[in-house]
């Protein structure tokens, strides 16, 4: 999956529908290889955003929930500590292979 990619769903406050466009960008750039669409690719490109956006809101309308919204700010110290441990398992591997 691409890493620009987030969770969005279940939030408080819920996503807007520019960040589920921007997720939906990304899918589409990530699908097709493109950085950017031209001039012949552009209309298509830019339809199947729309679509994965459209369908995608309706998705999280209709996805059961069973717990409490998740917290941005939660959501961001997990990344945040798995970078983190990122970095030291990288650290540790680098340091193994110069032994």
């Amino acid at each position: 999956m691409c890493r620009n990619i987030k969770t969005l769903h279940h939030f408080e406050p819920p996503a807007t529908e520019e960040e589920v466009r921007a997720s939906a960008l990304q899918y589409v750039r990530k699908l097709t290889g493109l950085k950017s669409f031209s001039k012949a690719n552009r209309e298509a490109c830019e339809h199947a955003v729309e679509h994965i956006t459209g369908i995608t809101l309706q998705l999280f309308d209709q996805i059961e929930v069973h717990g409490p919204p998740r917290s941005r700010e939660a959501e961001r110290q997990k990344a945040i500590e798995r970078g983190k441990k990122r970095e030291q398992q990288l650290r540790a591997r680098v340091l193994r292979e110069l032994a």
